[in-house]
């Protein structure tokens, strides 16, 4: 039985955990005003460059009125399914090639200066010969955003499968699993949290690849916008497309996160 003291203990603990979490939410909303009212007041008494760095308030005028024009949402829907597909296929086949590797021992040694080698390259180094490869496509700048993440994400879980502690593979095989069972029951499981880990990393690579890829070859999305911006010298446009990023990838960032906790909580319910 649990004592009356105990549940006022746990009670006490909650309350604190919840107070330092609103503690965290006020300094997190504190810090987002500020920022933005300090770039609106710097902007208007010209403590900046207006014309370079633009305000907070024309960038909202700008969306607003593309918005209404309906030459906006467009953009930030090409970017957005990109963006979506580069991180699936990424963290996907990143797990899929880890997977492949730890199976066979011989391929991941041969494979591995390789695959180090790969991910030290600049990817955007890569872009023309995706461009060329693909063809000047929406498939060009899925490519771009799903290489960013693939080696990261093999190297990283194929890291976590050797990490596993090797009792338990050997227990397992004491009683004659073979190496799927092994995989499936005690590898997989364990490194369960790398793989997650992956992917809030994947979110913001996936952007970064996507937006280099709409650089170099889009006519459509936020990248295409920034760099239509620049040519014509119209910084409240490439800001706002900035901050369209920056909102949609905290979005993302949460939906993984959401998707994380589910995850851990199906994990452990099974």
């Amino acid at each position: 039985m649990i004592s009356t003291e105990d549940k006022q203990r746990y009670k006490a603990y909650q309350k604190q955990i919840q107070h330092e979490k609103y503690i965290v939410i006020g300094w997190q909303i504190l810090i987002f005003i500020s920022f933005f009212g300090l770039w609106e007041i710097a902007s208007r008494l010209h403590w900046i460059d207006p014309l370079l760095f633009s305000s907070p308030s024309r960038i909202i005028e700008l969306i607003w009125a593309r918005i209404q024009q309906g030459t906006l949402l467009n953009h930030v829907w090409v970017t957005v399914i990109e963006t979506l597909i580069g991180f699936l296929i990424g963290t996907v086949g990143g797990i899929m090639l880890a997977t492949g590797l730890w199976f066979s021992n011989k391929i991941s040694q041969i494979t591995n200066p390789y695959l180090v080698v790969l991910n030290a390259m600049p990817k955007v180094a890569l872009g023309p010969i995706i461009i060329v490869a693909f063809g000047p496509s929406y498939f060009a700048i899925i490519a771009m955003g799903a290489m960013v993440s693939i080696i990261i994400t093999t190297l990283v879980v194929y890291a976590g499968f050797r990490e596993v502690d090797v009792n338990y593979e050997t227990v397992l095989k004491s009683f004659g699993a073979t190496r799927w069972q092994v995989f499936k029951e005690a590898i997989f499981p364990a490194t369960f949290p790398t793989m997650i880990s992956t992917f809030k990393v994947n979110v913001g690579l996936s952007w970064v690849g996507v937006i280099v890829g709409e650089f170099l070859v889009s006519k459509q999305g936020l990248g295409f916008l920034i760099i239509y911006g620049f040519q014509v010298f119209d910084f409240t446009l490439v800001m706002a497309s900035l901050l369209l990023i920056a909102i949609f990838a905290v979005f993302m960032y949460i939906a993984v996160e959401k998707l994380e906790s589910w995850l851990i909580q199906h994990r452990t319910d099974s």
